[in-house]
């Protein structure tokens, strides 16, 4: 087909993804003007089915946006009673005191949530202030004007050939063109990533960084609940092999979020964050809490963890950057849904003066600076160094002077500047022969579990005649250079089991099982060789998380 022919829909805003972000702006612009056109397009099942977060939500976004939330019945239920940091060795832990601590660290106010259903709320607000939200819809391409800006993007496009061509039974989805295009597809998002390319929007920036974080909902004995309890962990089981560290949340009806966190810049290759979030379980504190218990969901998903000094420019002409598509998480506090929600509003308050100005398709510069001089940049800016402290120095001296640089930041002012990131994470990764295999316990299938039964649990699907969305640039890299070189690490720090190297006769093959990916978007991140590209699959594809 050399000129595929797409119906077009014309909006003043298309919004692509119905997370924090997107909501958040679609719900702004509703509110200050109730006839201008706003689209939504999500590509999970449902609102909220690709939703995973820790989660500990700071509702000052909530409070800008829609102030009356309470009365509105945002599912905001569990206030946190209680919070709790520990390091961790292998058989006991150590309390680190609560009074030290920078009050940004302080999560009194704050609520354990599960944002799936806070997202599910927010459309239900927007839905009824008219805007319209199309789930299912995987937006697949991004569509230019004639002067190089952004001015829609394609959706819908199903039933393509496994090859990637379409056949006699392609519908080739339709174009929704905006005045303003906003990016609101979470972390290392496909379309994001094509527009930072584009306008060179990394320059003069610290590379991104990431961790990939994996969680599971656990029923446990009602005896052993602490409704509104907030703990999170450091130190074992990852020692000196890579940063990270745990949380877990007690939320409602004897549940239990049990998280983990492994930062991406970590040097080994044998390193396996699924298997060390795994043997976390088995330390004595946590083998404690979760026993007699039942895990009942999984899934995993990158964290945007560069911070302030990371974020690219979040403008383009026709198009905007919003939340973990620039990367707005506040690394010590595990949290940026409050930050999503504050960069949405900014976004559609910016894009409503511009529309009214009887401006299109420019670049919203008035959202940029709101972000970077406002609330989510004083947010940020206080918390830049701890990350690459931590990166640089380890845990124990990142700690004590992370702490000292949070507090200084509080007052005002920092010893230490601005520390930079140095490396991306994939150029961090070292070579095998560097490094000595580790030897993980095997999973009891009580507390710990094998990847492919707890993906199960993720409730992942997509239908396996569409093309793979995980693409290779060159085929041959896995097996000639990322296999020899460095273990060829796509076998261990994909949380889904998506990537094998298989021996046969002919030698070692590599197997894509896209089929169990849980869209976390590591590979796209950490593969050594950048061979790995991750593109959306057709809409209602991928994980569908009832409550995480």
């Amino acid at each position: 087909m050399a000129e595929i022919e797409r119906e077009a829909m014309e909006y003043d805003v298309v919004i692509v993804g119905a997370g924090p972000a997107g909501l958040s702006a679609a719900i702004r612009l509703k509110q200050l003007d109730a006839d201008l056109n706003v689209v939504v397009l999500e590509k999970g099942s449902e609102v909220g089915a690709h939703i995973l977060s820790g989660a500990v939500l700071d509702p000052c976004g909530l409070d800008a946006l829609i102030p009356d939330w309470k009365e509105k019945g945002a599912p905001l239920n569990v206030p946190v009673t209680e919070d709790n940091f520990y390091v961790l060795g292998e058989a006991g832990h150590l309390r680190v005191p609560n009074w030290p601590m920078p009050p940004l660290m302080n999560n009194h106010g704050n609520y354990i949530v599960s944002m799936g259903n806070v997202c599910r709320w927010m459309a239900e607000q927007a839905e009824a202030l008219g805007v319209e939200i199309f789930p299912g819809m995987s937006c697949s391409e991004l569509v230019y004007g004639d002067n190089g800006e952004v001015k829609g993007v394609v959706a819908g496009v199903f039933g393509l050939e496994p090859d990637g061509s379409y056949g006699p039974n392609t519908e080739p989805g339709m174009e929704l063109h905006g005045k303003y295009v906003f990016l609101s597809e979470g972390v290392r998002g496909s379309l994001a990533k094509e527009v930072i390319a584009r306008y060179d929007l990394q320059k003069g920036k610290e590379p991104q960084k990431f961790g990939i974080g994996m969680k599971e909902i656990w029923e446990i004995d009602p005896a052993k609940h602490r409704e509104g309890t907030v703990t999170h962990t450091m130190g074992w089981p990852l020692g000196s092999n890579a940063g990270g560290g745990s949380f877990i949340y007690h939320l409602d009806n004897n549940q239990v979020y049990v998280g983990f966190v492994v930062h991406l810049n970590y040097k080994n290759p044998y390193l396996y964050p699924y298997m060390e979030f795994q043997r976390f379980k088995h330390h004595p504190m946590v083998a404690e809490l979760l026993k007699g218990g039942k895990r009942v969901a999984y899934g995993a998903r990158a964290i945007t963890e560069g911070g302030y000094q990371s974020m690219p420019k979040m403008v383009a002409p026709g198009v905007a950057l919003l939340g973990c598509s620039v990367g707005m998480v506040n690394v010590p506090r595990i949290k940026g849904n409050h930050n999503a929600m504050l960069s949405g509003k900014a976004a559609a308050e910016a894009a409503y003066d511009a529309i009214k100005a009887g401006r299109q398709s420019d670049e919203l510069t008035a959202y940029e600076t709101e972000v970077r001089t406002g609330p989510i940049g004083k947010d940020l800016k206080k918390v830049r160094n701890v990350k690459p402290m931590w990166s640089k120095w380890g845990l124990l001296p990142s700690l004590a002077l992370g702490g000292l640089d949070m507090w200084t930041n509080t007052l005002g002012f920092s010893l230490f500047g601005t520390l930079g990131h140095g490396k991306t994470d994939a150029a961090a990764t070292e070579e095998a022969s560097k490094h000595k295999p580790i030897d993980y316990p095997k999973p009891d299938g009580t507390l710990s579990f094998d990847r492919l039964t707890n993906v199960s649990f993720a409730a992942t699907n997509h239908e396996e005649s569409q093309p793979c969305h995980l693409r290779l640039t060159d085929p041959d890299v896995p097996v000639k250079v990322n296999l020899p070189k460095y273990a060829e690490p796509a076998q261990r720090y994909c949380p889904a089991g998506v990537y094998e190297v298989v021996e046969d006769d002919s030698g070692p093959r590599f197997v894509i099982n896209f089929q169990n990916c849980v869209h976390c978007k590591t590979c796209d991140i950490k593969d050594p060789s950048q061979n790995i590209t991750w593109v959306t699959p057709q809409g209602g594809d991928g994980p569908n998380y009832p409550n995480m």
